[in-house]
C-alpha cells in the first residue's frame, strides 16, 4: 500500500485461511482500491499450494509486470520502483531479488547462514551470471513481465516443485528469456521462520533443489557441497586434536574454511542482526551439508502444514 503509484493493482490471494487474513484484508480494501482479495479454487491434483494460489492470482491480473511477493516478505519504501527499475534498465524478463533477513534467536544467525552459503556454493551470489542450468531465483519477490508469463503457461512448470521459484526461472531462462536473480538486501527484509528447528526442517525440504535440477546434477552438488563445505572444519579439528596429519590435507582444510570465513564477512549486510552466533555459523557447515544429503534422499509429503500424499511420479517435474 505504501509503494505508490507505480502499483496499479494488489491482490492477495487466499486458499480458505482461519487465521484472520480475510478480515485484515477487507479492512484494508476500505482504504485502498487497489486491493482485491481472491479466493482460489480447491487445490487439482499434482500442485503445490503456493503454485496453484499465484496461478489464479495471475489470471486476475491486469498490469503489464507481475510482481510476486510472499506472506514473510516486509517490502521498505520504493521496493516495487526498485525491482522494476532493475527489469527494465538490464532487460530481464524476469527477475528476482535476494532479501535482508531477520533472525531473533541466536541459533537461527548460527544455523541459517550455513544453510544459505549451500546455495552460494552451488550457484554463486546474487548478481552471478549463470546459465539456464544454474540460474537461481527467489520468490519472495518475483517480478516477471505477465506477457512472458503467459506465453510460458503461468506457473504450470513448476506445479509440482517445492522449489517452483527456481523451477519456473530456469524453464524460462530454457525458453531463451533473459532472468536474473539481483541482491534485493535494501529493498525487503524477510522473516520466514520463527527458529532454527522450523529452518532446519521447512527451508531444508527445499534447499536442494531437486525439482529443478537432474539427478545426476542434484548428487554432484551434494558430493561437492560434502567436500568443499562439509568436511574443513572436522578435518582441521581432528588433526588438532589428534595432533597428526599430511600437510596437503591440512593446507586444503585451511584454505578452504579461510574462503568459508570470508565469505561469512560478505553475507554480514544481509542479516539485520549478527553477534558472536553469525560469525561462528561455518562451524555449523557440516550440519547444513548433511542437511542437503537427507533432502535429496527423501521426497517431501508436508509443506507449511498441508499434506501432499502424492508419489514422486506425480509431482516431480523437470
Amino acid at each position: 500500500m505504501r509503494q505508490g503509484p507505480v502499483v496499479r493493482e494488489i491482490l492477495v490471494v487466499d486458499s480458505g485461511s482461519t487465521d484472520g487474513t480475510v478480515q485484515l484484508v477487507q479492512d484494508a480494501m476500505r482504504h485502498d482500491d487497489r486491493i482485491r482479495l481472491l479466493q482460489d479454487d480447491p487445490l487439482p491434483a499434482g500442485w503445490v499450494g503456493k503454485v496453484w494460489a499465484l496461478q489464479h492470482g495471475l489470471h486476475h491480473a491486469t498490469a503489464d509486470w507481475i510482481l510476486g511477493i510472499d506472506a514473510d516478505t516486509e517490502p521498505k519504501p520504493g521496493m516495487a520502483d526498485g525491482v522494476l527499475a532493475a527489469a527494465e534498465e538490464q532487460g530481464f524478463d524476469a527477475v528476482s531479488f535476494a532479501p535482508r533477513f531477520v533472525m531473533s534467536t541466536a541459533a537461527e544467525r548460527w544455523l541459517q547462514p550455513a544453510l544459505l552459503v549451500t546455495l552460494i556454493y552451488r550457484f554463486g551470489a546474487a548478481g552471478t551470471d549463470a546459465n539456464d542450468e544454474r540460474v537461481m531465483a527467489n520468490g519472495q519477490c518475483f517480478l516477471a513481465r505477465r506477457s512472458t508469463l503467459l506465453a510460458a503457461g503461468g506457473y504450470t512448470s513448476a506445479r509440482g516443485s517445492f522449489c517452483d521459484d527456481v523451477t519456473l526461472a530456469r524453464h524460462l531462462a530454457r525458453a531463451g528469456l533473459h532472468v536474473g536473480f539481483l541482491d534485493g538486501s535494501r529493498l525487503y527484509d524477510v522473516r520466514s521462520y520463527t527458529s532454527a528447528r522450523e529452518a532446519w526442517r521447512e527451508w531444508g525440504r527445499s534447499l536442494d533443489l531437486k525439482d529443478a535440477s537432474s539427478p545426476r546434477r542434484q548428487w554432484a552438488d551434494v558430493a561437492f557441497l560434502l567436500v568443499v563445505q562439509g568436511t574443513p572444519a572436522p578435518v582441521l579439528l581432528a588433526m588438532m586434536l589428534l595432533g597428526a596429519g599430511s600437510l596437503p590435507l591440512l593446507a586444503t582444510s585451511a584454505a578452504l574454511l579461510a574462503v568459508r570465513v570470508m565469505l561469512q564477512r560478505a553475507l554480514a549486510p544481509l542479516y539485520d542482526r549478527r553477534g558472536v552466533a553469525f560469525w561462528l555459523s561455518p562451524l555449523a557447515d557440516p550440519l547444513a551439508a548433511i542437511r542437503i544429503l537427507m533432502s535429496t534422499l527423501q521426497r517431501p509429503r508436508v509443506w507449511r502444514g498441508r499434506q501432499y500424499p502424492l508419489s514422486s511420479s506425480q509431482v516431480r517435474l523437470h
